[in-house]
């Protein structure tokens, strides 16, 4: 084997024991914030603080990117089914989309890029000014008093916005199915219970907890392990980002997958 060959080698070796290694810590930190999440005194007067601030970064951008994804949930989904000849079931075929699938994610994609970009950049800066060491010096948890009010705050606002998407996309696409498509008002309306059940709306709310949880653990542990200085605050945001995205869009499809299979079709 040359030379290239065992360098390359070992750098996927390296590679792969680094994720792992965080996978662990990862793992480690979900057990500590949920030993902690009981511990008192609860931080309530910090948990409110970060739910109010990432609730005013997010409120507007999730609305304005609700109203033209449902607009094209909608159009899309009416052309479908118009050359289908069922046009009396595009309210329904658009509801059950954007409530199942476009508002978890939508509210994941919000709350892992703008509220744990901010929580992972909050902890860095924190961790290399040496706040944290000094916290574990004078015998205060970081965790308990800084991770979970932050993980358990994204948790509530993304259960909370996956509603706000769920009315504004919803609004947005009877807006576009009736005025741009000259779809019937009454029969978007009346064609919303031919699909869609309450457990969809149950399952979506469940949904953008998880999403919340994932976001806030992952953004909390770059957060408390950069490397370099500023720089490595820069990188750990940007890895916080990208490793959110991947594992949200993953526990989407295990969560669908689960939900379909226990909780059967409306009409089947």
């Amino acid at each position: 084997m040359s030379g290239a060959t065992t360098r390359g080698v070992d750098r996927v070796t390296q590679a792969g024991t680094s994720a792992l290694a965080q996978t662990g810590n990862i793992v480690q930190l979900f057990v500590d914030v949920a030993r902690q999440s009981v511990v008192r005194p609860f931080q309530l007067r910090e948990f409110v603080q970060q739910a109010w601030f990432i609730a005013s970064v997010t409120i507007l951008p999730t609305a304005l990117i609700a109203i033209p994804f449902g607009a094209i949930v909608s159009l899309q989904t009416g052309s479908l089914i118009k050359q289908l000849g069922a046009e009396s079931f595009t309210g329904a075929a658009s509801v059950l989309v954007v409530i199942q699938q476009a508002a978890p994610v939508i509210t994941a994609l919000l709350i892992a890029g703008a509220a744990g970009s901010a929580v992972a950049a909050d902890l860095g800066s924190r961790t290399i000014r040496e706040e944290i060491d000094a916290m574990r010096v004078l015998g205060i948890n970081p965790v308990q008093r800084l991770v979970v009010p932050r993980v358990l705050a994204m948790v509530l606002v993304s259960a909370l916005l996956n509603g706000l998407v769920c009315v504004v996309g919803i609004g947005g696409g009877y807006f576009f199915n009736v005025v741009v498509q000259n779809g019937t008002p009454g029969a978007y309306l009346a064609s919303f219970s031919a699909l869609a059940q309450l457990p969809d709306l149950y399952v979506a709310t469940v949904k953008a907890a998880i999403f919340g949880l994932l976001a806030g653990v992952i953004a909390s542990y770059k957060g408390l392990t950069p490397k370099g200085g500023p720089k490595g605050v820069g990188e750990a945001v940007n890895q916080s980002v990208v490793i959110t995205f991947l594992l949200l869009f993953f526990a989407n499809l295990i969560i669908t997958a689960v939900y379909l299979q226990i909780v059967p079709a409306k009409g089947s």
